[in-house]
């Protein structure tokens, strides 16, 4: 009975030229990683928005929750003969010679670049919006915005395996040279950032930095999450063949093809399984319903996706 059957399926197999696996491999190694023009444009986008909700949100405001930027604000408090600017410039510096000192030079290169680039941004941003207070008269807005543009910036620079530089190269250093656990570290240098404002600054504005503290965390994450987000597609059709070409042929990917028994029909069914993009899940999905309306699809999400045709680590 068994061979009967196994006779009767017709197997799904993979007819693909030479040229199309070529093709394969090409999309594949371009999606796994950014060209030099891409990482650049976007590591500068990132760092342009964090510089931004600098100048404009956090320095007027005096929100002082974290990194470098915390620890200018606080300096430039105390000794405001110099701008946030000439602060970060003068930290970044130290940081960048200790990242020269204790890591590898190829390792901080890029968050050295980072740090000046970031520094050089305020300084500009500075000088083409000179504003010393709220840009908005509501302190809630500001500190929306404060969390908002660098959450963004720093997940386009995480995303692309970059960092923001500053703290960053000293986390690099602890965990390099020490057994100090690294993000509670960090945390720890963030929270006296924030415990220095409630000081420096008083209770209300203490705590709107309190608030935008853990509100970093949580909205860095999920831009994260959603930049990364990809679609893990199931189907189960009466015309597997076609969808299969579709997939690696049309949209460029590739699908696992198993087998599996319907509990109500007591037929077997194949099921081709694939990871995609939202677009070439919505791209899928039409094309299934028009080629089989009767087919069964599944489509969840999942922002961890590791192997070949994506990011080696996410």
């Amino acid at each position: 009975m068994d061979e009967q059957m196994e006779q009767a399926v017709d197997p799904v197999s993979e007819v693909v030229s030479e040229d199309e696996e070529a093709r394969g491999q090409r999309l594949s190694k371009k999606r796994m990683a950014y060209g030099f023009p891409q990482f650049f444009a976007l590591l500068n986008l990132g760092l342009i928005l964090t510089a931004i909700a600098l100048v404009l949100f956090k320095t007027p405001n005096h929100l002082a929750f974290g990194g470098t930027t915390g620890f200018a604000i606080l300096f430039n408090a105390a000794i405001p003969a110099l701008p946030v600017s000439v602060y970060m410039w003068i930290m970044n510096a130290v940081l960048v010679a200790l990242g020269v000192v204790f890591l590898d030079k190829k390792v901080v290169l890029w968050s050295a670049f980072a740090s000046f680039a970031l520094s050089a941004y305020t300084s500009l941003f500075e000088w083409l919006f000179p504003v010393s207070a709220s840009i908005t008269g509501d302190l809630w807005l500001d500190v929306c915005f404060a969390v908002l543009l660098p959450a963004v910036g720093s997940a386009l620079v995480f995303d692309i395996g970059a960092s923001t530089g500053g703290t960053d190269i000293l986390a690099m250093i602890l965990r390099k040279h020490t057994d100090i656990e690294i993000g509670k570290a960090l945390f720890a240098v963030d929270v006296g950032v924030v415990l220095a404002a409630i000081g420096l600054f008083g209770a209300r504005v203490g705590l709107y930095c309190v608030l935008a503290l853990i509100g970093k965390t949580f909205v860095v994450d999920g831009f994260i999450e959603s930049i990364r987000q990809r679609k893990v597609c199931q189907v189960i059709c009466s015309r597997p063949r076609d969808v299969e070409e579709y997939i690696v042929k049309k949209l460029g990917r590739t699908a696992t093809v198993t087998f599996g028994w319907g509990a109500y029909s007591g037929k077997r069914v194949t099921i081709l399984t694939s990871v995609l993009s939202r677009r070439e899940a919505m791209k899928l999905r039409l094309f299934v319903r028009a080629t089989d309306p009767g087919a069964f699809i599944t489509i969840t999400s999942s922002s961890e996706i590791i192997g070949r045709g994506f990011r080696g680590v996410n």
